[in-house]
């Protein structure tokens, strides 16, 4: 069996940056999974503590945020009034996402999370690596470029937040310890 490549890379029916980042975004899911497998719905419901947020709002807010870029970079538009306020407790978390975000399968994220994706490669499919370095007409303040790096990274900071909240699970009455038994197969500093 070969052994994994580590390389970001032109990938086949993307223009080549936007083939990399859309490398980026498919390891950071890959990871984001791996690291919720087998969680039943009280996992995912469960709250550390009063102002936490469970890995079910996690998951719901991974979606929220992409989608919510989908309409900035290829919609060219803010969300509507009514998307807005739909997206609101999964976007801002807090108490309203502790008190709506709950009660749903493993399932229901992960299909909500492979549709949002799904759309986002398609549109990234469409675009060349030129578009990535436009001003947004929506957000003047950034590209495309830097709203796809902000997708990625926020995931990745949300995932590191649901492997914390998993590794706590046993220990917070749930009946027993939970860990997605991470071990990353890439090199990290100090084993280069």
């Amino acid at each position: 069996m070969p052994s994994p490549s580590f390389r970001l890379e032109p990938l086949p029916g993307y223009a080549p940056t936007v083939g990399r980042l859309v490398g980026i975004l498919l390891y950071a899911r890959q990871t984001t999974l791996a690291a919720v497998e087998g969680l039943s719905m009280a996992e995912l419901d469960h709250l550390h503590d009063d102002t936490s947020n469970s890995v079910g709002a996690l998951l719901a807010h991974i979606a929220a945020v992409e989608r919510g870029y989908q309409c900035l970079t290829f919609e060219e538009r803010r969300p509507s009034a009514l998307e807005q306020a739909s997206w609101e407790p999964a976007l801002t978390l807090g108490a309203e996402g502790r008190r709506l975000l709950r009660g749903k399968p493993l399932e229901h994220y992960v299909h909500e999370l492979s549709e949002v994706r799904r759309l986002t490669l398609e549109g990234l499919a469409a675009r060349d690596d030129a578009w990535l370095e436009r001003t947004l007409s929506a957000a003047p303040a950034m590209n495309a470029h830097w709203a796809w790096f902000h997708v990625a990274e926020d995931e990745i900071n949300h995932r590191g937040q649901m492997r914390w909240l998993r590794s706590r699970l046993g220990a917070a009455g749930t009946g027993h310890s939970r860990s997605d038994g991470h071990r990353d197969s890439v090199p990290h500093h100090k084993e280069l």
